[in-house]
């Protein structure tokens, strides 16, 4: 066997195993782009805001996050998607292993006013936007961002149905949703239908999230915590402050307390696949090392009381 053939055998071994998002197979842990183009972070470069994507590639992580929505202002929606299309375009690896993710819904117009609108004609048309900006035929992953009180949620489920009939979008997913949201999703599109559920969740937020995590274990459904860290707003650097449980596991194994807590969140099921929020390199490059960090059964023990 050659130098490089071990290598390459080692580097397999040691590769974290997949997880199933729908028809989907992707990395345990995802990519979430929004802070290269808005939330509490300082704004980074767009250099960097690319680097950053190339460097969770490089990591192995194959789901990237983004939405229309992720803008500076509400006149350059599509922002985001754009510097993800930009990325995986200019990365050196094969750009056809990563599966994209976006989202429609909520609405911005002039003077930053905010929105929603579930409609099917609004979805279909955000859709379409979306694809433009990525520069693609279809979508792996569409989610409804949030729900549109003004209408039944099962209509605009049923508009994200319509759109994959016509093959635009290859898997649904819906968002910030609750379990009778879920229970009407379900019903709406079948068994199997709904791919993905993405809600808050991070030792800081879990109290009204926990319940649909259980829930979509328990019905097949990949659930992708957004904010896994405690977001962008100083949440996710104080992790290790704030929790002495993460503090004293990340001393122990001379690892980030940001590592520690994907970890303890993978940990919950083989269907969660937290999506980590960066705009620096060494941001994902850190929190990508979590899919291969294996927490003992005491240290879970110990983590567990975030819960409760």
């Amino acid at each position: 066997m050659t130098q490089d053939t071990a290598s390459q055998n080692s580097a397999a071994s040691t590769a974290p195993a997949p997880r199933r998002i729908g028809s989907l197979s992707v990395s345990p842990l995802g990519l979430g782009a929004m802070p290269s183009s808005m939330g509490g972070n300082v704004k980074p470069s767009h250099e960097q805001a690319i680097a950053t994507v190339h460097a969770a590639l490089d990591a192995g992580i194959t789901l990237i996050d983004t939405a229309d929505i992720y803008a500076p202002s509400w006149d350059t929606m599509g922002h985001n998607e754009k510097i993800v299309a930009e990325a995986l375009s200019s990365w050196s690896g094969d750009a056809s292993q990563i599966s994209i993710a976006t989202k429609g819904g909520i609405t911005r117009s002039e003077g930053e006013v905010w929105g929603r609108d579930g409609s099917a004609a609004y979805l279909r048309s955000a859709l379409e936007k979306s694809l433009e900006a990525l520069g693609r035929d279809s979508v792996d992953l569409y989610y409804w961002h949030r729900p549109d009180r003004s209408i039944r949620y099962a209509e605009g489920v049923e508009a994200l149905a319509a759109l994959k009939q016509e093959g635009l979008i290859r898997e649904i997913g819906v968002s910030n949703a609750n379990v009778e949201e879920l229970d009407v999703a379900r019903e709406v599109l079948g068994e199997g239908g709904l791919a993905a559920v993405q809600n808050e969740f991070s030792p800081r937020f879990h109290h009204t999230s926990h319940g649909e995590l259980t829930y979509c274990g328990e019905h097949g459904i990949a659930f992708v915590p957004w904010s896994p860290l405690g977001g962008t707003g100083g949440g996710s650097k104080a992790v290790g402050e704030k929790f002495p449980q993460v503090a004293r596991v990340a001393e122990a194994r001379g690892v980030s307390p940001q590592q520690v807590v994907l970890a303890w969140e993978l940990s919950l099921g083989e269907h969660v696949i937290p999506i980590p929020g960066a705009s620096r390199p060494e941001s994902i490059t850190d929190s990508a090392q979590a899919m291969t960090l294996e927490l003992s059964a005491s240290e879970l023990e110990d983590l567990a009381t975030i819960l409760g």
